[in-house]
């Protein structure tokens, strides 16, 4: 019984490997058309075709999930399962009713809390301490289909968008692999979502622009979330600033005022305690040390980061 596997970013990758180190007969790859990249606009593939590719598995990318062309390979392949990963566009129905099992969809948080386009920056930026990954039917409403397994790991202090979703997609794939088993020994058998429910949207790059008068550990969660896109950024005498790494400690300041800038130190003030900036990026140059970023500027304490 074959798999028709759609999935687009480096997210999916895992569980495309994992589908194929498992033996399953994956008769082709719905992913999304290459894209434009770079100054010199050359084209780009996505992550999940580059391994298709080397597997030697068929790749579709459609531009119109309605094509009667697309809908027709797809017909003629009658898949056990189609599997979703982080595609990136909602399957009509004519896609839905096709599997003899089911459409199975692997979302990166604890349904029915953060559904939607970016759960994982969600949860650092709420400043969560779990996440992890559900396996579920696809229904027709954003993530609200029953839910076939469920797992969860911990967000460590130190993990940023880019290290947890890494984290996040490796075990993806192992609890992919465990729902395919669980359903058809039905072992595994649907069950509705049940608790609030919360969806997220898609980040765009102005939401990383920071906000001074958040708190200190609003911030921390903040800077980690954004991380690495669009990166938190902020303006200082008109440069533009990421910030990468920050700490937050006690104290008291005024929210974007530069209360300490010498050697190791560059702290700002919060709405609440203070951020201690460990690592930052000036537009167009390197990710550096707080160190050399004040060695080689003139910053005085006192100063106030620019407004947006």
């Amino acid at each position: 019984m074959s798999i028709v596997f759609f999935g687009t970013p480096l997210f999916a990758v895992p569980s495309l490997e994992a589908l194929v180190h498992a033996g399953e007969d994956i008769a082709a790859v719905v992913t999304q058309p290459d894209k434009k990249k770079g100054r010199g606009h050359a084209l780009s593939q996505p992550p999940v075709k580059e391994l298709a590719v080397k597997k030697g598995i068929r790749v579709l990318q459609p531009e119109k999930m309605k094509d009667a062309a697309f809908l027709a390979e797809l017909r003629s392949i009658k898949p056990e399962f189609i599997i979703v990963v982080a595609y990136g566009r909602i399957l009509p129905d004519e896609i839905l009713n096709l599997p003899k099992s089911a459409c199975v969809n692997v979302h990166a948080s604890l349904l029915p809390k953060y559904r939607g386009a970016a759960p994982i920056a969600w949860a650092i930026i709420n400043g969560e301490k779990t996440t992890g990954i559900t396996t579920m039917l696809i229904s027709k409403k954003l993530d609200t289909g029953d839910i076939l397994l469920q797992k969860e790991i911990r967000i460590e202090p130190d993990d940023n968008t880019e290290t947890l979703s890494e984290k996040l997609s490796e075990l993806g794939a192992e609890v992919l692999i465990e729902t395919l088993k669980g359903v058809r020994t039905r072992n595994i058998k649907p069950r509705p979502q049940t608790g609030e429910a919360s969806y997220v949207p898609i980040i765009k790059k102005e939401d990383g622009l920071i906000n001074w008068s958040k708190t200190a550990s609003e911030l921390f969660n903040f800077v980690r979330g954004m991380r690495p896109w669009p990166g938190a950024y902020c303006y200082l005498n008109g440069e533009r600033i990421k910030l990468i790494k920050v700490k937050a400690i006690d104290g008291s300041g005024n929210p974007g005022r530069i209360e300490r800038a010498q050697k190791d130190e560059f702290v700002v003030g919060a709405g609440k305690g203070l951020i201690s900036i460990v690592e930052l990026q000036p537009v167009g140059k390197k990710i550096m040390p707080a160190r050399a970023f004040l060695q080689g500027r003139s910053i005085k304490e006192g100063t106030y980061f620019d407004e947006a």
